[in-house]
């Protein structure tokens, strides 16, 4: 009987470490799709602002140091709720979805 539990124990787990490793790329993947589309035209592919609107904008270095300390829920916030000039997304995009852009710009790194 305890050979049982064991074993489903250990399936349990391996299904667990499936779906954790399968799901991180997933977020990333949502973000970096949605970023495509709803972010880069003023923020650029690589999130440093470096565009014709994000120059005229002054659109922020979403690799600098201030941006990056700040937490997902603090981006989040962001996101949702705008930061002049940026429109706010609140309504227009799923909390997952806001969630997976916030975790894509954490993944810009400046180099």
């Amino acid at each position: 009987m305890k050979s049982v539990f064991i074993r489903i124990g250990g399936t349990l787990f391996v299904i667990a470490t499936v779906l954790l490793i399968t799901t991180v790329p997933a977020h990333a993947q949502t973000g970096k799709a949605l970023f495509k589309t709803k972010c880069a035209v003023c923020h650029g592919p690589d999130g440093r602002g470096n565009t014709p609107m994000g120059k005229v904008l002054k659109i922020p270095d979403l690799t600098s140091t201030a941006v990056q300390k700040q937490t997902n829920a603090q981006l989040m916030h962001t996101i949702e709720n705008g930061k002049k000039p940026m429109p706010p997304y609140k309504g227009k995009l799923t909390q997952e979805q806001i969630k997976s852009l916030a975790l894509f710009i954490h993944s810009l790194k400046k180099s």
